[in-house]
């Protein structure tokens, strides 16, 4: 079953935020996979080798995935990672992850204090993060007559699909990513401008 459409980070974001002292350094990135987020936090602690912390969170797929985690570093259990979670959760987001990168300034802020911090430095950098809309898409195989050619194009323009792949056999074969929204009419309309004589497969969904 498809996603819905849904927000991803369009780049790289970073805030700073001081608190007694400590430096919370909070990074958002987006986050294709769970390498992808794997590999952004090595980098950051590379960046970072004095750093007393790197706690960090991700939801590395549709917002409600179960490709998600986090880590308190250290920092007293289930005051760091899992409210950083939380505020991704909130948000909505996809394929994102986020790492607070701590210096600390020489006054313990308590369990309590320890979780306002790190939810509000990802609610800070969440606020300054560019967003793009990622489209839920679904993919149709289709195999029609090369009569119908020339509508089948013109339909394809006029709707939200990427192109995958074409074959000129004895019949046109095309496999292309439709938006889900689109789905269903598109394949009414195909339907109907080719009387019922295309061919359409689902052979793999997004």
């Amino acid at each position: 079953m498809n996603s819905p459409s849904y927000q991803v980070p369009a780049q790289i974001c970073q805030v700073e935020l001081e608190i007694k002292r400590s430096k919370f350094l909070t990074f958002a990135a987006p986050a294709f996979g769970r390498q992808e987020a794997d590999n952004f936090i090595r980098t950051l602690r590379k960046q970072h080798p004095q750093a007393n912390h790197v706690c960090w969170a991700y939801i590395a797929g549709a917002p409600n995935t179960t490709i998600r985690s986090m880590s308190d570093d250290g920092e007293p259990s289930g005051t760091a990672g899992m409210p950083m979670l939380k505020v991704l959760e909130y948000s909505g987001y996809g394929d994102i992850v986020v790492a607070v990168v701590r210096y600390f300034g020489g006054t313990k802020l308590g369990t309590g204090g320890l979780q306002r911090a790190y939810s509000h430095a990802v609610s800070l950098v969440l606020v300054d993060l560019p967003m793009e809309l990622k489209v839920a898409r679904s993919t149709l195989k289709l195999t029609y007559d090369y009569t119908h050619e020339g509508n089948i194009s013109r339909l394809l323009e006029r709707y939200d699909i990427d192109s995958i792949d074409s074959t000129y056999s004895q019949k046109v074969t095309q496999i292309i990513a439709i938006a889900c929204s689109e789905l269903n009419a598109f394949k009414t309309e195909l339907t109907n401008i080719t009387a019922g004589n295309v061919e359409i497969l689902l052979p793999s969904s997004d």
